[in-house]
């Protein structure tokens, strides 16, 4: 049976309806995998959609909790432009190991400019701008990625305490925003390409992401 969910308490406007739900065996273990979709935004809403794979007992202690960005280029084709991949796994993994937690996949390709956006990001980032340089000469943000979804997503999870793997200080932000208590911040590094290694200096220096080994 199909759910749907609104959530008056921290952000009436947004209307999140749950479109299916699934066992999900993987490499790391059984999961339950679920589809949301909804019109997520203050007056312009947009319509996004993202799963979550879900393990475990989410009630029995604050789950470890994951917001992964799609990265077609890295999650699918293993691109050492940029750490996405060895992030999806960690994660995976580390759920795995603790018996519960949720990972969730929001279709944010680019830090939300799109697939065709991102890969003329690539071409201007091969003429040497870095990608925040290359997001705002394509006449977007540093990013453009809200984190509105994710929280409805937890809310209709009946999560409200999380341990969130990142080192994105904007997710904290967010998901503490809409009235889900960020417990500890989980660092959320890998080993990482040579060919990373602007992406990441670009990350802290101008996003602010935060890295205890850099």
């Amino acid at each position: 049976m199909l759910n749907f969910f609104r959530y008056n308490a921290f952000v009436s406007s947004h209307s999140v309806r749950q479109t299916a739900a699934a066992e999900f065996p993987t490499r790391w273990g059984r999961f339950r995998i679920f589809g949301f979709e909804g019109e997520i935004g203050e007056g312009d809403q947009r319509h996004e959609t993202a799963v979550a794979l879900v393990m475990g007992d989410l009630k029995v202690a604050p789950p470890l909790v994951r917001i992964h960005s799609q990265c077609l280029t890295g999650d699918v084709f293993g691109s050492l432009r940029c750490d996405c991949r060895q992030q999806l796994e960690m994660a995976l993994s580390m759920i795995a190991q603790q018996g519960a937690g949720v990972l969730i996949y929001e279709q944010q390709e680019g830090r939300g400019i799109g697939l065709m956006a991102k890969l003329q990001a690539y071409e201007l980032q091969d003429a040497g701008f870095d990608t925040v340089e290359a997001n705002e000469q394509l006449g977007f943000k540093a990013d453009q990625r809200e984190f509105a979804l994710p929280v409805e997503i937890l809310n209709a999870l009946g999560v409200t305490q999380v341990r969130l793997l990142s080192n994105n200080p904007d997710k904290v932000a967010a998901l503490e925003r809409g009235g889900i208590e960020v417990l500890e911040r989980v660092p959320c590094e890998v080993s990482h390409s040579p060919d990373a290694e602007d992406y990441l200096k670009t990350k802290k220096e101008k996003l602010g992401h935060l890295f205890t080994s850099r």
